[in-house]
């Protein structure tokens, strides 16, 4: 059951294209993203699951949920930030990713903790054909 009352945590994302894993040709664009987790309130919490809603530039729906995050639940302890790096793979240059993270304090009160929407965005050089190559 998830509780009203909610511990202030905020995540700040910091995305970017990786192009050496990336292959337009076949439609493969690839990014890591930094999450950094900041527990602002008073209390331990832990992180028990999380959700990501991947959207591409045609409006392909892809979504992603398990447990922990990097093979990790981590105590999330106030004033001590908490950063992992992941990866995410899209068949379009452009896209958007949010989600949520669901935390439970000490006591067993649950909180979905929002992962606001973030662009996904290859450099234009890659998303395009050069065109100069075709003839």
């Amino acid at each position: 059951m998830m509780n009203e009352k909610l511990p202030k945590i905020i995540v700040t994302t910091a995305p970017s294209f990786v192009a050496e894993q990336s292959d337009p040709a076949i439609r493969k664009f690839v990014w890591s993203y930094d999450i950094t987790i900041n527990n602002e309130s008073q209390s331990i919490v832990q992180l028990l699951t999380r959700y990501w809603k991947l959207v591409d530039m045609t409006g392909k729906i892809e979504e992603i949920q398990g447990v922990g995050v990097v093979g990790l639940q981590p105590l999330l302890k106030p004033d001590q930030p908490f950063t992992y790096r992941s990866f995410c793979q899209l068949a379009t240059p452009q896209g958007t990713m949010e989600g949520f993270y669901v935390v439970q304090d000490l006591v067993g009160n649950q909180f979905e903790v929002a992962v606001p929407k973030f662009m996904l965005t290859a450099p234009i050089s890659l998303a395009e054909p050069d065109r100069s190559k075709l003839h």
